[in-house]
């Protein structure tokens, strides 16, 4: 992990018609950093990840910026190609597809079949039960494996920052500490900037550097993950535990 932010949020606001789901909201995510965005249900978590990959309209004299480059209104099928890859809240697979065939979308937009062999070969690696289950159908994924998939999947396309939401949505609490380790050893594995939308609060800050806690579509505060754990105000007020 490096000081150079490789992803800068600037004043960045959107509205759902006359509703307004994110204010100003301001945050630098350093290269090769896990930062958690925390909040309760409708603190604009999602609708954050949702406008900074391209998904909902940002503001007016909103910004994203993707290592200095301004990306706030480019539209959600380029994004990949700027370096940001979007797992969304239930991970999205094609349940009808294989593994190993839901894999390779991820992976489409790359001229290179070359890389994209390597990448596949990679994300088999990384996620030792995706191999043994390479030719069988996503619907027959544990949820566990189901999430590993999607992950997999944003992945083959080398993204520089990964937009993660709820990825223990539904999960065991087992299987989501495996997530979470999964998530810490990618990052040391790979140098991965990860932005980590999380409900459990107390999960996210036990593998993450840095948190931002979103209320009401505002940030109410920002700091390491050890200060905001150990904060028993914050904790209390908005993130239930």
């Amino acid at each position: 992990m490096t000081d150079t932010p490789i992803l800068r949020i600037d004043s960045l606001s959107t509205y759902y018609g006359a509703v307004q789901a994110l204010r100003s909201v301001d945050m630098t995510v350093r290269r090769g950093e896990i930062c958690a965005v925390l909040g309760a249900n409708g603190a604009g978590k999602t609708t954050l990840l949702r406008t900074v990959s391209g998904l909902q309209p940002a503001a007016p004299g909103s910004r994203v910026l993707v290592d200095g480059v301004d990306i706030t209104r480019r539209p959600a099928e380029a994004m990949v190609r700027h370096g940001v890859a979007h797992v969304p809240e239930g991970g999205g697979v094609v349940v009808e597809l294989t593994v190993e065939e839901n894999l390779r979308l991820g992976g489409l937009w790359r001229s290179d079949r070359r890389d994209r062999a390597k990448a596949l070969d990679e994300m088999f690696e990384l996620f030792p039960p995706l191999a043994e289950r390479r030719s069988r159908p996503a619907a027959t994924l544990s949820g566990g494996e189901r999430q590993m998939l999607a992950i997999g999947r944003a992945l083959m396309a080398r993204p520089r920052v990964l937009l993660l939401d709820e990825p223990s949505l539904g999960l065991a609490p087992l299987i989501t500490r495996q997530i979470m380790q999964m998530l810490h050893d990618l990052r040391a594995r790979t140098g991965l900037t990860v932005v980590l939308v999380e409900q459990n609060a107390a999960s996210a800050l036990s593998i993450t550097d840095h948190g931002f806690v979103l209320s009401q579509g505002a940030v109410v505060a920002a700091g390491s993950s050890h200060e905001l754990l150990n904060d028993d105000r914050m904790r209390h007020a908005y993130l239930g535990f």
